[in-house]
């Protein structure tokens, strides 16, 4: 019986070696998704492909992660799998694999689909297992979990300006290297959660307490509100993931190289907003982080596309660190309206920003198909206006501090 009362004071700790390693991991993981936009300019030479064309790659690989995560995320609510982040893993090396030798459009689109696979397996566990290891500081704990992987999207891109850029499609293969790296840390992050789940079905890990009373209705209210914000987020978002190369190019006939930094500089500043939002949501409420976030960052992104370029670099970095701040609290605000459904949560919220990042992609490479890239980045300064429903969410931190 001694045991069975300290278990619950051991796992309540904040695990920073866990969260560090689960950071990595997403890191591993985000590097090697982000290869993908950034060898847009690459293969649009290669293949002869049209915006719209660019547009329908991410749109593949984010929708079929959009789709299959929240079911991931269910079916491991009810039973968890923790070496099913080694498979993702692997599916996304298969994917990378496959895209350096692929010799067509619809070859292309069935490798991203593998790495679409793969992350829809990848983020829900490695969501739930950053939760696990928060020791109750979900905000801190999401923040250096999204650090990982905003610094893996800033990595990637420099990566392959350094690697495949000056070499070739086929240089590409050597980010299955990466990705053999990041089944060997997942492999142990699996033993860890593998142990923490037979201490769970043992019944020495405490429930975690409701954190609202909130009614039914106000909690689908709530989330279809989050939902809207993530929208706005990450259609912005990826108007400069998969596009501001081709901006940078377009508006000052800057080379793929010198576009690629600029982008690694925004990417950059993203995972510096990312570390601090998590924290601050702790401290001073996440509605009011969400808030400031999204709405907070319109003055200058509606600026950006009217600049110099010296203008451009900076107000890009301000965008990032803003805007960067507010899905860790988002995430975490949704799991505390849904106590218990962590995995759904994170499936649904990393589902949802796939597609609407591979939404957007397709959309706007249509638009700029039938405008111009400047157009595409006027109408998409407008998005984070929408911040302004976050008044509308209640204040349950206020509850739970109460």
């Amino acid at each position: 019986m001694e045991n069975v009362k300290t278990h619950p004071e051991i796992v309540q700790k904040t695990t920073y070696s866990i969260l560090f390693i689960i950071s990595f991991s997403h890191l591993i993981n985000d590097l090697l998704q982000a290869v993908i936009p950034s060898i847009y300019p690459l293969i649009k030479e290669n293949f002869n492909l049209s915006f719209s064309q660019i547009g329908i790659i991410t749109f593949t690989y984010q929708i079929i992660a959009s789709i299959l995560q929240p079911f991931v995320g269910m079916y491991t609510d009810k039973k968890s799998k923790p070496y099913s982040l080694l498979i993702g893993m692997s599916f996304t090396m298969l994917g990378l694999f496959f895209i350096s030798i692929a010799s067509s459009f619809t070859y292309l689109l069935l490798s991203v689909s593998l790495i679409g696979i793969g992350s829809s397996i990848f983020h829900p566990e490695s969501s739930r297992v950053a939760h696990l290891a928060s020791g109750g500081k979900k905000g801190l704990a999401q923040s250096i979990f999204q650090l990982g992987g905003n610094a893996g999207s800033a990595i990637g891109p420099l990566l392959v300006a350094l690697i495949v850029i000056p070499h070739g499609q086929t240089y590409i293969i050597w980010f299955c290297l990466i990705a053999l790296i990041g089944i060997f840390v997942l492999y142990k992050i699996a033993l860890w959660y593998s142990e923490h789940l037979s201490l769970k079905n043992a019944g020495k890990i405490a429930k975690e307490p409701a954190v609202h009373h909130l009614s039914k209705r106000r909690v689908i209210i709530s989330l279809i509100i989050l939902l809207v914000l993530i929208f706005s987020k990450y259609f912005y978002m990826t108007s400069i993931t998969s596009y501001y190369t081709f901006f940078l190019i377009d508006k000052f006939h800057l080379s793929i190289q010198e576009s690629q930094l600029y982008l690694f500089t925004f990417l950059g500043a993203v995972a510096t907003g990312t570390l601090i939002g998590g924290p601050l949501g702790d401290k001073f409420g996440r509605k009011y982080v969400i808030w400031i976030s999204i709405l907070g960052v319109a003055p200058f992104t509606l600026l950006l596309p009217h600049v110099s370029l010296f203008w451009v670099g900076i107000l890009s970095v301000i965008i990032g660190l803003i805007i960067s701040s507010a899905f860790s609290a988002i995430l975490v605000y949704a799991t505390e309206l849904l106590p218990g459904k962590l995995g759904l949560v994170a499936g649904l919220f990393f589902g949802f920003a796939f597609g609407m990042g591979g939404l957007g992609s397709a959309i706007l490479g249509k638009l700029a198909d039938a405008t111009s890239i400047a157009h595409v980045f006027n109408i998409c300064a407008f998005l984070p206006l929408l911040g302004i429903i976050t008044g509308f969410l209640p204040n349950i931190e206020n509850k739970k501090v109460a």
